[in-house]
């Protein structure tokens, strides 16, 4: 179990656990535009625990928001996440794969925490290899699904390490998706970049590139930066 200020994430039934880089593209990622009605529609892709949407609903009040998921165990507890919480009338949870999802809307907003394992060792665990893995949903088809449900004028926000990241912009390139933005993350100062956070456009837009230090040299202090990011969502804030 974690709790935020607003909302509790049950985890003992999903694959993908509640984990600091994930909250930080929950809290970072822009998910207040409107768009012409008024109404902002989000998108989750591999929702698992419900976190990313949930976050969303928390920063956005107006948005409707679809998470999909495909591990059944992930969608029943992601729904009682949801169900429990105060923003139940803002989510729907969807169990199919992005691939087979359809929509009449498309969204403004794209949010991903996408697997990026290719080669490593297996878990004895399906679930844990749906949630980490990438054979059930590879990059192609991710790209794939984005370019068919964004708005023209959306964003696709994604969290991968650094080497990924570099694959997928790669791929995202070639299918009309520009980088928009770029935050590195690292644990401390003396510590490579572990994951990076993107954005994606169909416009041709200058990239803004930002990086954001999780703890002090100690690695026990939360940075400045870090808190004022989270402090909407962690209770020790």
């Amino acid at each position: 179990m974690f709790r935020f200020k607003q909302f509790t994430i049950q985890q003992d039934r999903t694959a993908m656990k509640v984990c600091t880089d994930a909250c930080v593209l929950g809290a970072y990622a822009d998910v207040a535009s409107e768009n012409d009605t008024g109404m902002q529609r989000i998108l989750d892709i591999g929702t698992g625990t419900g976190l990313l949407a949930l976050m969303a609903a928390q920063r956005n009040e107006q948005a409707v928001i679809d998470a999909v998921e495909i591990d059944t165990s992930a969608f029943l507890q992601t729904a009682e996440n949801v169900a429990a919480s105060p923003f139940a009338n803002q989510i729907n949870v969807i169990n199919t794969r992005i691939q087979d999802f359809r929509s009449d809307v498309t969204y403004d907003r794209i949010l991903t925490n996408p697997p990026f394992y290719t080669n490593h060792l297996r878990s004895p665990d399906a679930a844990v290899n749906r949630a980490l893995h990438t054979d059930e949903l590879p990059f192609g088809d991710l790209i794939n699904a984005v370019v068919r449900l964004m708005e023209p004028e959306g964003q696709w926000w994604v969290l991968l390490p650094p080497y990924e990241a570099g694959k997928l912009t790669e791929l995202a390139r070639v299918s009309g998706l520009r980088p928009v933005h770029r935050l590195s993350l690292r644990h401390h100062a003396e510590k490579p970049f572990f994951r990076i956070i993107m954005s994606f456009s169909f416009k041709n837009l200058s990239l803004t590139e930002q990086c954001l230090t999780i703890y002090e040299r100690d690695g026990r202090t939360y940075t400045a930066e870090f808190r004022a990011l989270l402090r909407d969502f962690y209770l020790i804030f």
